[in-house]
């Protein structure tokens, strides 16, 4: 890959990264309830299945999917239903006064539950897929080492996407932090970022 093309191929990833979706709002949701370290384990499980979808689309398996109506909607209504399903439970979670230590020990997060979610909030959403199918081939030279290439493009993708999911999206909801000191701001973040985990879910379904 030369380095005008890495070029572009890192501009074109600062673009996607920094725009909001799922992935975006689960950050800050995780940077709000759990802080802004342990966020990473939350964008570190987006970025693996990151890697998984660039892997389907070089496997050629991304093609059946954009090519096959049914196991193209029956992905994009599970990934719908599942951020609906996270709207939900912040939307009904019962506030906790995190200031009391042993409610906010009750309330901490496992990592690998923080990471589980991230991965699944990315990998059930095909249009991630069909777009990396018209991605990937703008910076992958078929008369060239197929594997450097995708591994160049991989590393830079995920590296731009953890940078700014952690130094922009999360940093972005630490000032809001101060708002689950108390029960009332606790409900209306719950809220806000539960309506927009269904809004996305909405926007998931109804754009083709």
């Amino acid at each position: 890959m030369t380095w005008t093309l890495w070029l572009s191929l890192l501009v074109a990833s600062i673009v996607i990264s920094f725009t909001p979706g799922a992935g975006a709002i689960n950050t800050m949701t995780n940077s709000l309830t759990q802080g802004w370290r342990r966020s990473l384990w939350g964008v570190a499980g987006q970025q693996a299945a990151l890697v998984v979808h660039v892997a389907i689309v070089a496997a050629g398996v991304g093609l059946l999917v954009s090519r096959s109506p049914i196991l193209f909607e029956t992905i994009r209504y599970l990934g719908a239903a599942y951020l609906v399903f996270l709207g939900l439970r912040l939307i009904l979670a019962r506030p906790s006064l995190q200031g009391e230590e042993e409610t906010a020990t009750a309330r901490r997060e496992s990592g690998w539950s923080m990471f589980r979610r991230g991965f699944w909030v990315n990998i059930l959403n095909p249009k991630a897929i069909v777009f990396f199918l018209a991605f990937v081939p703008q910076f992958v030279r078929p008369d060239r080492d197929q594997l450097s290439q995708y591994l160049i493009l991989i590393a830079t993708v995920v590296v731009v996407d953890v940078l700014v999911m952690w130094l922009f999206f999360a940093a972005a909801a630490r000032p809001f932090r101060r708002l689950t000191s108390t029960t009332r701001g606790q409900r209306v973040l719950n809220r806000v970022f539960g309506t927009l985990f269904i809004a996305v879910a909405v926007l998931l379904v109804l754009i083709h």
